[in-house]
C-alpha cells in the first residue's frame, strides 16, 4: 500500500484509490499508470489522494467489485488515514456502487472514475452550454443508482449556467421507496428538458458551422489527450487569452480563433475538451454539440505531450475517440509538444520518427510554429485524397464543389445519382462524409505541386 503523511489535517476530503485488472480487460495504459492518473484527476477535483490499493483479478467480483477481503483491507487502511472518500479506477455497476456503500458505510462515500470525472467537468463548466451538458451526464449517471443522494451531485445546477458540482460536501441517505420514485420521474422530465435545450445549441452550431462552410476559411480542430497543451499553443497562435492550466480538463467550452498561415491564407482553429481514457460514454453523448465541432473540421491537429511516458497510449485513447464521434475520415496532423522540456535536443528527432507526419513544437516558447503552419498549409492546400463515390443528384452543390476544387477522373450519371471519382483536398473531405464508402488511408493521399 502506498502512504501520504500529513503533518496537519488536511482542508479538504482525504481520498483513498483502488485499481483492478481483469484477465478479459484491455487498457490502454499498465494498472499503475492509471491510478497515476487518477491521482492527477483526484487532486484536480480538489481531493488529497492519501492511499492506494491495487488488485488483479480473474473477472470483477460479482457483489463487491474486488474481492471481500480486499474491501476490508481497503476499508482498514482507509480508516486508518482517515479518509472520507473511495475511488475506483474504473465504471462501478449500480449494483456493485450499492454493495460497496454498505460495506463501506455512511461515513465513507464511494466513487467511480465517472463520477470523479463528472466532478472536475462539473466544476470547469464555465457557460451555459458547458453546464447543460455536464448536468445531463451528471442525471444520466445518477438515475440507475438513485438509492442515495450522491455527495458528489449535491451542488446540482437547477437550470442555470453556473457551476455545478464538486467532490466536496456532506451527503443523507436517501429516502423511502416512494420518493424515490418521485425523483426517479423528476430526474427523468430534467434530462429530456436538458436534451430539448441541447439540441437548441446544436441547431445553433450548426448554423454557425454553415455560415463558416460558404465562407470557404478551412477549419483546424485541436484534439488531444487533456492537458497535452492545446490551450496554450491556441493562445500562441491566435495571440489570444484562452485559459490555461497546469491540470486535467482545463478547458470545456469550444473556442474559435483565427489565424493567417505563412502565405496569407486565413484559418480558423477550433479547440475544444481534452480526450482521456476511460472517457465515460454518458459524457461524449452529452458533449455531442461541442464535439461535432471536430467531426466538422477539415483538418485535425493533434497535439501530443512527447515528454510523456505514456504518449503513445495517449494518443491511442485520442484516435478511439476521434472513432467514437465519427471524426476518424479527416486527415491528421501531429504536433510533437512540449520539446522545451526534453533533456537532449536529439529526442525530438527521435520523436519524429516514432510519429510520421508530425512536427516537433514548443507552444509555450513558440518553437516551431513556423514549421507548424507551413505543415497546415501543405495539408489543406496541397495534399490531395483519392475519392470514389455516389452523390444523389439533390447535392448538387458537393457535385460542384468536386468540380470546382477537386481532380476529376470519372463521371457516370446514374439513376440513383452521380458517380464521381477522383482526388479532393483534405480540407472539404468532412463536407462528404455521409457518401463515403471508405476513405483512402493518408499515406495514400497525393501531393500535388501548388
Amino acid at each position: 500500500m502506498s502512504k501520504e503523511s500529513y503533518k496537519t489535517k488536511p482542508p479538504s476530503d482525504s481520498a483513498f484509490l483502488i485499481g483492478a485488472e481483469f484477465n478479459d480487460q484491455e487498457n490502454l495504459l499498465s494498472l499503475d499508470d492509471s491510478l497515476s492518473e487518477l491521482t492527477l484527476l483526484a487532486k484536480t477535483a480538489g481531493l488529497d489522494v492519501v492511499g492506494s490499493e491495487t488488485q488483479k483479478r480473474a473477472r470483477p467480483h460479482p457483489k463487491t467489485f474486488i474481492g471481500s477481503g480486499k474491501v476490508e483491507e481497503v476499508k482498514l487502511f482507509a480508516e486508518e488515514l482517515d479518509a472520507q472518500v473511495i475511488i475506483f479506477d474504473e465504471e462501478l455497476s449500480p449494483r456493485h456502487q450499492r454493495e460497496l456503500e454498505k460495506l463501506f458505510g455512511e461515513d465513507m462515500r464511494v466513487l467511480d472514475r465517472t463520477a470523479l470525472i463528472l466532478d472536475i467537468f462539473a466544476q470547469h463548466a464555465s457557460t451555459r452550454e458547458g453546464a447543460l451538458q455536464v448536468e445531463l451526464a451528471q442525471y444520466e449517471y445518477r438515475l440507475p443508482r438513485l438509492t442515495r443522494a450522491w455527495t458528489h451531485l449535491a451542488r446540482q445546477a437547477g437550470g442555470g449556467g453556473g457551476r455545478t458540482g464538486s467532490a466536496g460536501g456532506v451527503g443523507l441517505r436517501g429516502p423511502g421507496e416512494t420518493q424515490l420514485e418521485v425523483d426517479r420521474r423528476d430526474i427523468r422530465r430534467r434530462i429530456s428538458h436538458l436534451r430539448a435545450e441541447l439540441d437548441k445549441v446544436r441547431a445553433h452550431r450548426q448554423r454557425h458551422r454553415a455560415q463558416r462552410k460558404r465562407s470557404r476559411i478551412p477549419i483546424v480542430a485541436l484534439v488531444g489527450y487533456t492537458n497535452a497543451g492545446k490551450s496554450t499553443l491556441l493562445n500562441g497562435l491566435a495571440a489570444s487569452d484562452v485559459y490555461v492550466a497546469d491540470q486535467l480538463f482545463a478547458t470545456l467550452d469550444p473556442t474559435t480563433r483565427r489565424v493567417e498561415l505563412p502565405d496569407g491564407t486565413p484559418i480558423l482553429f477550433t479547440d475544444t475538451v481534452g480526450f482521456i481514457q476511460k472517457l465515460p460514454t454518458m459524457l461524449v453523448a452529452a458533449f455531442r454539440a461541442t464535439l461535432e465541432e471536430i467531426a466538422e473540421a477539415d483538418l485535425l491537429l493533434h497535439v501530443l505531450d512527447i515528454t510523456h511516458p505514456n504518449v503513445h497510449a495517449q494518443a491511442e485513447a485520442v484516435l478511439q475517440t476521434l472513432k467514437e464521434i465519427d471524426a476518424d475520415h479527416i486527415p491528421i496532423l501531429t504536433a510533437l509538444n512540449k520539446i522545451d522540456r526534453l533533456h537532449d535536443p536529439g529526442a525530438a528527432r527521435l520523436a519524429l520518427d516514432a510519429f510520421p507526419d508530425a512536427v516537433a513544437i514548443s507552444a509555450l516558447r513558440h518553437e516551431g510554429i513556423g514549421d507548424l503552419l507551413a505543415a497546415i498549409q501543405r495539408q489543406l492546400f496541397e495534399f490531395y485524397t483519392p475519392l470514389d463515390m455516389l452523390l444523389p443528384y439533390s447535392e448538387g452543390r458537393l457535385i460542384s464543389l468536386f468540380h470546382a476544387q477537386g481532380e476529376v477522373e470519372l463521371v457516370e450519371h446514374t439513376h440513383k445519382g452521380v458517380h464521381i471519382r477522383g482526388r479532393l483536398p483534405g480540407r472539404y473531405l468532412a463536407q462528404f462524409k455521409s457518401f463515403l464508402p471508405e476513405v483512402a488511408d493518408n499515406e495514400d493521399a497525393q501531393e500535388v505541386e501548388g
